[in-house]
């Protein structure tokens, strides 16, 4: 089995986010980035595989700032080979577009099975894995939990609302979007880190898209309409004014 890890760098959001001139993104200039954390957990699973079945996995990740230093880590978290999919399109992609750029370079790996995260903040929808399947023509499964090879086929653990769960037997090649990995992502120390800064990464070409480009007609700041009240005193007091505002709402009987 060769498993492919497809990796994002995403938006540090703990930081403070503006919004650029144009009105349709984030100012990118000097904010930091870091592994989406879903990818990160993906990257687990392809590495348990690994160490549990003798999976060959390979790392790939579309070129940008931060995207060697992200398959180095990669290679120090134990993955075999890393892949940069180079291209000279400055834009910020959606799910369409990323499927199509890929799936040239997965196919040319020789990937037999594809792990993503489950969604990132700028793919809050998670359309990264069925779209890339839909591309391969290969079957999906989202909001994965779990991988375990078993005669020849992918054993998936997928996860639904309400506490419920299912377990799929999947044949043959196919992309899961990996929501949380069996346990979790392990710690890389930085003699590892500095090791791995020596590996070859392997460069290929992004496919040609035929993606229809998808864009943000404009982002805005949300408005504030209200604003919490807050109640001072002592016990009792903060219980009349509760018992005040509910009263003038009508959420309190006769």
């Amino acid at each position: 089995m060769h498993v492919a890890v497809v990796l994002r760098l995403i938006p540090d959001i703990s930081e403070d986010l503006e919004i650029d001139g144009s009105g349709t993104d984030i100012d990118r200039e000097w904010i930091g980035f870091k592994l989406n954390e879903f990818d990160d957990q993906a990257l687990e699973e392809a590495v348990l595989l690994k160490e549990r079945h003798g999976a060959k996995v390979t790392a790939v990740m579309l070129n940008g700032e931060g995207a060697d230093r992200a398959l180095q880590t990669a290679v120090a978290r134990g993955v075999d080979e890393v892949v940069r999919v180079d291209h000279d399109d400055e834009r910020v992609f959606g799910a369409p577009q990323i499927a199509g750029m890929l799936a040239g370079p997965l196919a040319e790996v020789g990937a037999t099975l594809v792990l993503t995260g489950v969604q990132t903040p700028e793919d809050v929808l998670g359309q990264l894995a069925p779209t890339l399947a839909a591309k391969l023509g290969w079957p999906t499964a989202n909001a994965v939990s779990g991988v375990i090879l078993r005669d020849g086929e992918v054993i998936a653990q997928q996860e639904y609302s309400g506490g419920l769960s299912a377990t799929l037997r999947i044949s043959g090649p196919a992309v899961l979007g990996v929501q949380a990995a069996s346990q979790p992502p392990r710690y890389v120390s930085g003699t590892k880190l500095r090791q791995a800064q020596s590996t070859a990464i392997r460069s290929l070409p992004a496919s040609a898209s035929d993606a229809v480009k998808t864009g943000i007609s404009s982002l805005g700041v949300p408005s504030r309409s209200s604003h919490a009240e807050m109640l001072a005193g002592d016990a009792d007091a903060v219980a009349a004014s509760v018992l005040g505002v509910l009263r003038e709402r009508g959420l309190l009987g006769a």
